[in-house]
């Protein structure tokens, strides 16, 4: 029977030749994740069920990313509980200065790799798809089980193809691509599917733009967005893989729920307006709004690449002077490339400041929240009500060049405003 990637993983997993859409599988898992967020009631539920042991510690990933450093005794608090947690039972545990933004660290270090199953307790772990890998969100007490267990339970979910064709335009990157996508299928547009992205327009992305796309499936209510693993990746897989992989590959007469064609040649640079993902426009259609923030980072866009982007617009230029620009890079190993390669000189001179490697502001959990009234552009992933501070903040949503760009403008602009 053809199956699609998803399937063919799924199917791998629970030990089966073949699954179809909407069956129901017990499957063994590769990796799991845990995150501050989410670790206090994924811990509670762990001794709720009465586990006295995780079933592979190499299989388990803690990473405080989303409270440090700690900003209130309280966040302090949960961070102890979660790293002796950690210690008790012989986890891997990477905290502030060795780790960074989880879903960043992970893909760098190795951890997540070609047709793996991977579960971890934000919803964003979809990122992985980026790496060939079946990655998805799950709730604090399913992750409690799978790590006492190993396993744990999936329906599998039917699959949609996402077919770019063309050649992305100067300054476009995953990020508009993905952006554009949401837009026009919306926040519901792939409940619970398995987005599959092709295409030959992706081979002029790099492993950042693609881990931006998986990263936002989420926000079309997917359950994973997968792409192939082409010569790009594999040389990306390869430099950091530490255990055997298996790639997989879709069928060629795989069935598909919907098929969607893009066009991307004349794509522009896309934004989302409050309060939705899917509220997309194109940049020539965004018309005049002020801000004053522009963030940098988060698992979305604090790849290097994101900040090299940033880095060449900003070069040589200033900040609006009404105007705070965040730089997040997303590891300390990101952070040290970008000060070996001069970018953050760069920043500094421009009047930007640069952030702990961390969560930062996209969640409102942190640092640099908004006043009131305030508007941010971010490379972030969701601008829902009060997403980042008080009643009457927007949050507006674009790619790097987009974000770096206005910083400089005072407005939302077009990177071409600055630069050719």
């Amino acid at each position: 029977m053809a199956m699609t990637l998803s399937e063919k993983i799924l199917a791998s997993h629970a030990g089966k030749k073949s699954v179809t859409p909407g069956e129901f599988l017990q499957v063994k898992v590769d990796v799991i994740l845990v995150q501050d967020l989410t670790a206090g009631l994924t811990i509670e539920s762990f001794y709720q069920i009465g586990a006295t042991k995780v079933f592979d510690t190499s299989k388990i990933v803690m990473v405080i990313d989303h409270g440090v450093p700690a900003k209130t005794v309280q966040t302090a608090e949960g961070t102890r509980r979660m790293r002796c947690f950690a210690r008790t039972f012989g986890i891997p545990y990477y905290e502030v200065g060795r780790a960074g933004i989880c879903h960043i660290f992970l893909p760098e270090q190795g951890f997540v790799l070609p047709g793996d199953l991977v579960v971890g307790a934000d919803s964003h772990t979809c990122t992985y798809g980026a790496v060939g890998a079946f990655a998805t969100g799950m709730g604090s007490t399913d992750i409690a089980v799978a790590m006492a267990t190993g396993e744990t339970w999936m329906r599998v979910p039917s699959s949609t193809k996402f077919v770019y064709r063309g050649r992305p335009g100067k300054w476009i990157g995953g990020k508009d691509l993905i952006l554009y996508t949401v837009g026009q299928i919306g926040v519901d547009g792939a409940n619970y599917a398995a987005m599959e992205f092709t295409g030959e327009a992706l081979q002029y992305l790099s492993m950042d733009d693609r881990f931006a796309m998986s990263n936002m499936a989420i926000e079309a209510g997917a359950k994973v967005g997968l792409h192939r693993i082409d010569e790009k990746a594999s040389a990306y897989v390869k430099g950091r893989a530490k255990r055997p992989y298996r790639v997989y590959e879709p069928d060629e007469d795989a069935e598909y729920e919907k098929l969607y064609n893009f066009e991307v040649s004349d794509l522009e640079p896309q934004v989302a307006f409050p309060f939705l993902p899917s509220n997309v426009r194109p940049i020539s259609q965004v018309g005049e709004i002020t801000i004053q923030q522009a963030a940098i980072g988060s698992c979305c866009n604090g790849w290097i690449g994101d900040l090299r982007i940033a880095a060449r617009i900003l070069k040589g230029r200033k900040v609006h002077p009404d105007v705070r620009l965040i730089i997040n890079p997303g590891t300390p190993q990101i952070y040290l490339d970008a000060l070996r390669e001069g970018m953050i000189e760069t920043f500094v001179e421009a009047g930007a400041v640069i952030s702990t490697p961390n969560c930062g502001p996209c969640s409102g959990a942190h640092v640099w929240l908004l006043a009131p009234g305030e508007r941010c552009i971010a490379t972030t992933n969701r601008n829902f009500v009060n997403r980042m501070g008080g009643p009457g903040s927007e949050v507006y949503l674009s790619g790097p060049a987009v974000a770096a760009a206005s910083a400089i403008t005072g407005k939302i602009s077009s990177p071409l405003e600055v630069q050719e």
